[in-house]
């Protein structure tokens, strides 16, 4: 059936015995009776909800990203993520899809750190993982490639990973999609765009939204609010998503964009672009930032010092850089531990 930290299980019993509950009953529902398997959507931009999931879909998705990286039944996946998202789950059938061997830890931010295993052919990880094993170089010697999902992958890090000859890509895809449909190659000199996977193409609707064509699915087409550029029907640079849009003084300004690049001048906090109303610009710019020190829930709100104005004014345009902060004591998050943007 499946290959679950060096033993080969053969029924379900043995999955149980050598993996995590979750991870036991995902593989008891996708080798089970049925066509669909329950999914939830993370909940990062509206309410999570159910989703059922074609297990043909699945297979498609799952053959499509081991074609592209060369997995096969001599390959080793490590998933150090919950089998109760997307990403986990996708891990586990391209290891069942494949022949694989998939090695299980159990969701931390510090991933590898107790592996004594084989060299990794794929691995799966989300941006808060990779802080660990940046400090820790010498684990990532056993990866051979790595994907990349669950949330923007500051610049630093970025230029970090492709400096050390990591082979890493940023992945683009929803649960509606099982997993990714475009990836695109971390590198250390220039962003590269989303390139399609398989048949896949890409449009744009009238908003400047994505619109997915995947002939890959039973779904063919889906219509997403990601504000993208398109470069042609394979290729496309994300923007951000169209529910963030700030329109400020008339101009339309992303946050996403402006994250990607205040990461190099705020790299130990976490923090977020967000508006508030303002009676001169309809929508004023602001900075919220992460004060664990502050009691949880509790926001103070201020002008930002001149000297930072200045600082951010060198690498943002002059009508995107906040002039106000918002000092929160804790995060809002999903539960798949994505920043619920509000303040």
């Amino acid at each position: 059936m499946i290959n679950v930290n060096g033993v080969m299980c053969h029924d379900i019993n043995d999955v149980r015995e050598n993996a995590s509950e979750a991870f036991a009953r995902f593989v008891e529902e996708y080798v089970g009776d049925g066509d669909y398997v329950i999914a939830h959507t993370s909940g990062s931009t509206g309410t999570p909800k159910e989703v059922g999931l074609k297990k043909s879909d699945m297979k498609a998705s799952a053959r499509l990203t081991n074609e592209f990286f060369g997995i096969n039944n001599g390959s080793v996946l490590y998933l150090p993520l919950s089998p109760t998202y997307i990403a986990g789950k996708m891990m586990i059938v391209r290891a069942i899809e494949a022949g694989a061997t998939i090695y299980e830890e159990a969701p931390s931010n510090e991933p590898l750190s107790d592996y004594n295993g084989p060299d990794i052919d794929l691995m799966a990880v989300v941006p808060s993982q990779l802080g660990f094993l940046i400090n820790s170089p010498g684990l990532l010697e056993k990866v051979k490639s790595m994907i990349i999902g669950g949330g923007q992958l500051p610049v630093r890090v970025e230029h970090w990973l492709a400096d050390r000859g990591v082979n890493a890509y940023k992945t683009y895809g929803m649960t509606e999609t099982c997993s990714h449909v475009a990836l695109s190659k971390v590198s250390a000199t220039e962003c590269l765009p989303f390139e399609a996977l398989g048949e896949t193409t890409f449009e744009c609707d009238e908003r400047g939204c994505l619109v997915i064509n995947a002939p890959q699915f039973s779904t063919k087409r889906y219509v997403t609010n990601d504000i993208v550029k398109l470069v042609d029907p394979g290729r496309f640079y994300w923007l951000g998503r169209i529910d963030n849009v700030i329109n400020t003084g008339g101009i339309k300004v992303f946050p996403e964009e402006i994250e990607a690049k205040l990461a190099t001048i705020i790299p130990h906090t976490r923090f977020f672009i967000t508006s508030r109303q303002s009676d001169k610009w309809g929508e004023e710019i602001v900075l919220a930032l992460e004060y664990p020190a502050l009691p949880a829930g509790e926001i103070k709100e201020g002008e930002i010092k001149p000297d930072f104005v200045e600082r951010m004014k060198k690498i943002l345009p002059a009508y995107a850089v906040p002039r106000r902060y918002a000092a929160i004591g804790k995060f809002k998050e999903t539960n798949s531990g994505k920043v619920i943007r509000s303040i």
